[in-house]
């Protein structure tokens, strides 16, 4: 189903401005894109809309993060419990998928955005599989933005498939059990390669981080914003900038 949402109903950009300084961005953001069903439900919509309208605020916080020079940006799409909602809703979501990978794909390799998905896909139907896949092929060469798309991910399934790949390696005689340090675990992450997150944005005004990238947020700052996500624009994501940009981060060391 196809929602041609009133101009009202959408997020609208505002002008945005005050973006911090590229040294005070942090390399790697992360969001919880929370709130969509309930922006719905306010405006006598079906969940379903607003799950629609959230990809309207997702094209604009990518289209952002690539231009001020973010490094990666993971965005929590989908997760292993979420297989338990409706299953109207579960299909309306995989309809989503398609249609989104179909409509921006051409832009994402047009700006460079390196696309990986992190979680397992072998439960997805095959069109959104194949979607998938294909969009990571696409986009594997470029060389900008890091877009991580966690889709049938659980950060605790994430850590036991690591655990799991290094306890082969060590039963194969690849591993010395003593040489397991936090690098190697590291390694068999689906992030492997790229830097810890150091900012993690939930929106919705829940404040909990809902088994998301666990390994990798082990000292990001968190802040957690009341709007919902369709709402969530270029502004707001400055504003956090900016919050960040003033944390003093010590990574638990007492500065001199």
């Amino acid at each position: 189903m196809k929602f041609n949402l009133p101009a009202l109903l959408r997020p609208r950009a505002s002008e945005a401005s005050g973006c911090p300084p590229k040294e005070k961005l942090p390399r790697h953001i992360a969001f919880i894109m929370d709130g969509n069903g309930r922006w719905a439900k306010r405006r006598g919509l079906p969940r379903s809309a607003g799950h629609a309208a959230g990809t309207e605020a997702l094209r604009e916080i990518i289209r952002t993060c690539s231009d001020i020079g973010i490094e990666c940006m993971s965005i929590y799409a989908f997760s292993t419990e979420n297989w338990e909602r409706p299953q109207d809703e579960v299909e309306a979501l995989m309809k989503l998928i398609s249609r989104y990978f179909l409509s921006e794909i051409d832009e994402l390799i047009e700006k460079n955005v390196h696309i990986t998905i992190l979680g397992d896909l072998t439960r997805f139907p095959q069109e959104q599989k194949n979607a998938l896949t294909e969009a990571m092929r696409r986009t594997k060469a470029n060389t900008g933005l890091k877009l991580n798309i966690a889709l049938n991910y659980g950060g605790r399934a994430e850590i036991l498939k690591a655990v799991r790949e290094i306890a082969a390696d060590c039963a194969s005689g690849a591993q010395k059990p003593e040489e397991i340090g936090f690098d190697t675990v590291s390694a068999h992450m689906y992030t492997c390669g790229q830097p810890d997150v150091d900012l993690l944005v939930r929106t919705g005004g829940d404040e909990r981080i809902s088994n998301f990238l666990l390994w990798q947020t082990w000292y990001a700052e968190l802040i957690f914003e009341p709007v919902y996500w369709p709402d969530y624009n270029k502004q707001k994501l400055f504003e956090n900038l900016n919050e960040f940009a003033r944390r003093d981060r010590r990574f638990g060391k007492v500065k001199p």
